[in-house]
């Protein structure tokens, strides 16, 4: 397992790497597991590795934060602003229109609703998190 600790836009990230199993991958990102699916599997060990490479090896899944893996339809952030709740858990059953979310925008609460019934699959922000428009806050099956 390797540990990094990494800056984002001003916020800070704790993020443990995992072993691979072919094209995927166990990373921790402040507490919270993902799985996350490397677009070219890892080559083995030792074949021609040079001790500079390892922080290049590592770049690709540093990049996981920003873009967790999770089954099922995206529920987007109509806005940007600050997450101020968030009402579901993963694995958690929804029907559509049920609160998933609220954001703060412009000193305003927003619920952000389920689009469809189906299963939370993952969560994607936390409270406190900023994000912008567009950004993914769950993931719905």
């Amino acid at each position: 397992m390797k540990e990094y600790k990494f800056k984002i836009n001003g916020k800070d990230y704790a993020v443990t790497i995992g072993e691979a199993e072919g094209k995927l991958l166990s990373v921790n990102v402040n507490g919270a597991n993902y799985q996350v699916e490397l677009e070219n599997a890892p080559v083995a060990a030792p074949v021609q590795a040079p001790t500079t490479a390892a922080p290049v090896a590592a770049a690709p899944a540093a990049a996981a934060p920003a873009a967790p893996a999770g089954a099922g339809e995206k529920v987007n952030s109509p806005l940007p602003g600050v997450i101020v709740e968030v009402s579901v858990k993963e694995g958690q059953a929804v029907k559509a229109g049920q609160k998933v979310a609220v954001l703060e925008a412009m000193k305003m609460e927003n619920e952000i609703p389920a689009p469809k019934d189906g299963t939370i699959t993952a969560i994607h922000v936390q409270k406190g998190d900023s994000i912008l428009e567009g950004a993914p806050v769950v993931s719905i099956a």
